[in-house]
């Protein structure tokens, strides 16, 4: 198989078809951790404000500098992600595989999507640009009905 093969090292089953993939968004993955940077500057600054520091400033600051740092270095790990959707599985990055009659519900989890399995197991499909459209994708295919 080849590196572009979008079953990434599976054996596709005997008239198996890939649907879609769905890969992370640059945008939507800068954009999530500046809330996540935001709020946690927000708690941060709050804190040293009930401690008494006199440098409740500190917090934003460090908070939002942290989240930059983590965004930076996880980027091009994160960015290479590809969940593949065939007409009968769910291929997650690193080879996890999801078929679409054991997903029981699909739903958009603040920007991301959430899939849930009989089993109980739960996985995200992280940053994608339109998590409406990947909802709609995976239930279109059959999964989370």
């Amino acid at each position: 198989m080849s590196a572009a093969d979008p079953f990434r090292g599976l054996d596709p089953e005997a008239g198996e078809r890939v649907l879609a993939e769905f890969r992370p968004d640059k945008a939507a993955y800068w954009r999530s951790h500046l809330v996540i940077a935001v709020a946690g500057g927000v708690i941060a600054g709050l804190v040293l404000i009930v401690m008494a520091n006199p440098d409740p400033w500190v917090g934003p600051v460090a908070a939002f500098a942290a989240l930059a740092l983590r965004g930076w270095y996880l980027q091009s790990e994160v960015l290479g992600m590809t969940w593949t959707l065939t007409d009968r599985r769910l291929i997650l990055p690193g080879g996890r595989v999801f078929r679409l009659n054991r997903i029981t519900k699909v739903r958009k989890f603040l920007s991301d999507v959430q899939i849930v399995t009989l089993d109980g197991d739960k996985h995200l499909i992280r940053y994608p640009a339109d998590a409406g459209a990947v909802v709609d994708a995976l239930q279109a295919a059959g999964a989370g009905r």
